[in-house]
């Protein structure tokens, strides 16, 4: 029971103890011995005080054999930590500095991971999504033959699933707020964009019902443009999902502009008529 009671004790002197031995050899330590001791403790997921021995050995160490290791460790102490920003700024570094050694493929790949992981939410701003992208895509094109490339693949696929998600709560919004044409135009952006988007279906049909919303708004010179192109965009839609969910909803859409047209081209053969007739009034 006594040596039970005295274990903490011991732990919290041996902790001591390690904390007084970290200091002076930060404050005080040769190169080697700080090198030594911040590989020790980078090993022991001890990262924040490795880093701080690796900050102080960083440019000491540039001209030396020792440079490349500091550099690859530095860098994952970093990532360990989650600081994804300097972690990939020091991945990257490691590429430039050691195009030739083993580890550069690696460093390459984290640099652009780290990138991915620092993309945010899709509601966000994506200048950080867009700056992964071309990182997973330069490794890629740089390692073709890499285990790695399927991965990124990966990554990039979502990537561009969250740049299509962020294009699609635009075109959302555009039509919540009535701008027909607008909408219509970000969603065939985003068709043109993300041919794979998973939306697609839903994507088809709002151009269908922006269509038709927007015709109905229209003077009456660009209703039958516009009616015209409600039916077209309906025979796109049905072409692809003929059972799709949204496909009552769609026949109706089609039908109403159908009617419009039949509408549009009775009074313009109408008026065709009546001009027709007047040069027989003429006559008379």
């Amino acid at each position: 029971m006594k040596y039970r009671r005295l274990f903490p004790l011991l732990l919290i002197f041996l902790f001591t103890l390690g904390s007084c031995s970290f200091q002076k050899i930060l404050k005080s330590g040769s190169t080697d011995e700080k090198y030594d001791q911040a590989i020790k403790l980078y090993h022991e997921k001890d990262y924040s005080r490795a880093l701080q021995l690796f900050d102080q050995l960083i440019n000491v160490v540039r001209a030396t054999d020792k440079s490349q290791r500091i550099y690859y460790y530095y860098s994952y102490c970093y990532f360990y930590q989650k600081d994804y920003t300097l972690a990939a700024y020091y991945f990257k570094r490691y590429t430039n500095n050691f195009p030739n050694t083993p580890e550069a493929e690696e460093c390459y790949y984290m640099n652009a991971y780290c990138l991915y992981m620092n993309s945010p939410v899709y509601t966000l701003d994506q200048t950080n999504t867009y700056e992964a992208l071309k990182e997973l895509q330069l490794f890629t094109n740089t390692y073709p033959a890499s285990k790695r490339v399927p991965e990124c693949n990966e990554l990039i696929d979502k990537l561009r699933e969250k740049l299509a998600a962020k294009d699609m709560r635009i075109a959302r919004l555009y039509y919540r707020m009535e701008e027909y044409a607008a909408a219509i135009q970000c969603f065939n952006n985003i068709l043109k964009e993300f041919p794979e988007s998973k939306d697609k279906e839903e994507i088809l049909f709002m151009i269908v019902k922006s269509y038709y919303k927007y015709a109905k708004e229209s003077i009456e010179e660009k209703k039958k443009d516009r009616h015209s192109k409600t039916v077209q965009s309906y025979n796109d839609f049905i072409a692809q999902y003929p059972e799709s969910e949204f496909l009552d909803e769609a026949k109706d859409l089609k039908a109403r502009s159908q009617k419009e047209l039949e509408a549009i081209y009775a009074r313009d053969q109408k008026k065709i008529n009546q001009i027709n007739q007047e040069p027989n009034k003429a006559t008379h």
